[in-house]
């Protein structure tokens, strides 16, 4: 089973929200990527639709908004 991809860049909104996912579905089912220090991933985050953090992207491609912690553009500084 596909993983769904959480998204975000290490606020404490992000962090907030980073906790309330996994204990909503589960750390197994979720990849974390904290694009503050996984740079790297932050065109592929763009890819996938998400244009700001922090944001879960689903194993269909959805790409879900969660309240707003900075926009990507803040995110590439």
């Amino acid at each position: 089973m596909a993983k769904s991809v959480f998204y975000h860049a290490g606020c404490s909104v992000c962090v907030s929200a980073e906790h309330d996912i996994v204990n909503l579905i589960g750390l197994d089912k979720v990849e974390i990527v904290h694009l503050g220090q996984d740079r790297n991933r932050i065109a592929e985050a763009e890819t996938k639709g998400v244009k700001s953090v922090p944001a879960l992207v689903t194993p269909d491609g959805n790409v879900l908004h969660i309240n707003f912690g900075a926009s990507m553009t803040d995110v590439k500084g």
